[in-house]
């Protein structure tokens, strides 16, 4: 029995002779819906963790952030098995410091090494393409980067997604840059999926997504001079979180570029890596469990356009799935 399991038992049984122990729905932290942007600085005391977790009702998670909202302690639960994510009151839970090595026993674990693990295509100085690419399931998986634009987004992109599958599951890699010019844009977004059109799965495009149009990728995009990783990894999630939204376990590097220590940054942070076999304005061609990227921010219409096109004529796999059923 690994260490996880051990800690959960003794800790249940600890838990649940409680009188009157909270509910779920009493410790489900649901930001108000954010009317006008929020900053950062609404999420105080933003803290990396790793700790498991039983509330007195006896439900089990994994703790990977921690931070004060409103004056309230606030955890981000992970479920290290379905691969979701959601913010509770931290006084519901009763939490214990975890290892590595029991996190690794489960799904999330797996998840993370082995997309940390993945290289993709080796260049000198970078790596391209690392990370978790194809996934396992019966349909394909779309994911849309939301990297920082002049442009609006492309709203007839997502109604024709809505048209394709019900309650249609998309993963929107957004950087903080993004939500702060768009905020309109981003609205619309949360209440397509508040009205069931859509399934929005948050993952961490970084907050300043970095890029020099004449430097070469080994000095660019992550690798660009005087960025700190974890800046741009947490400060999207407070931004994410300041406006009424959970992140994912999930993260993908600006222009897919990477290097081996950014993999480990990233691992370190207990996210996964999401990469794409399947670049549509690339040529890349879908394929059962592809993962599927376009930009549907108004900076690759081509991308749009092929997706369009793939989805009339069956080459895009309905059902589309959840990127959390991705990972094996």
């Amino acid at each position: 029995m690994s260490g996880l399991s051990r800690f959960l038992m003794i800790t249940f049984a600890a838990c649940a002779g409680f009188a009157g122990a909270a509910q779920a729905s009493d410790c489900a932290f649901t930001p108000a819906p954010a009317t006008r942007l929020q900053s950062t600085d609404a999420v105080g005391d933003y803290q990396p963790v790793l700790k498991a977790c039983i509330s007195a009702d006896g439900r089990k998670a994994v703790a990977i952030r921690e931070m004060t909202i409103a004056g309230q302690k606030v955890a981000l639960l992970a479920d290290p098995e379905a691969l979701t994510t959601r913010l509770e009151r931290a006084a519901c839970w009763t939490c214990h410091d975890e290892s590595e090595g029991d996190l690794n026993a489960t799904r999330m674990g797996r998840a993370i090494r082995e997309s940390a693990l993945a290289p993709g295509l080796v260049h000198r100085g970078f790596l391209q393409n690392a990370g978790l690419t194809h996934g396992g399931g019966h349909g394909d998986f779309v994911t849309g980067d939301l990297c920082p634009s002049r442009k609006p987004l492309d709203r007839a992109f997502f109604t024709r997604l809505e048209t394709a599958s019900p309650r249609a599951p998309v993963a929107l890699s957004i950087s903080g840059l993004w939500l702060l010019n768009h905020f309109d844009d981003f609205r619309w977004l949360v209440g397509e999926r508040n009205s069931g059109a859509l399934n929005i799965l948050w993952t961490d495009h970084t907050y300043h997504h970095p890029y020099h149009r004449r430097l070469p990728s080994d000095a660019n995009f992550l690798l660009s001079k005087g960025v700190d990783p974890q800046e741009e990894i947490l400060g999207t999630e407070r931004l994410l979180i300041a406006n009424g939204e959970t992140p994912s376990l999930f993260f993908r590097f600006p222009g897919l570029v990477s290097s081996d220590p950014l993999m480990q940054a990233v691992s370190q942070f207990h996210l996964v890596t999401l990469g794409a076999d399947a670049w549509l304005a690339l040529g890349q061609k879908p394929g059962r469990g592809s993962i599927v990227l376009v930009h549907p921010n108004g900076n690759e219409p081509k991308g749009l356009a092929l997706f369009s096109t793939d989805l009339a004529h069956g080459e895009i796999a309905a059902p589309l799935e959840p990127l959390t059923a991705a990972p094996e």
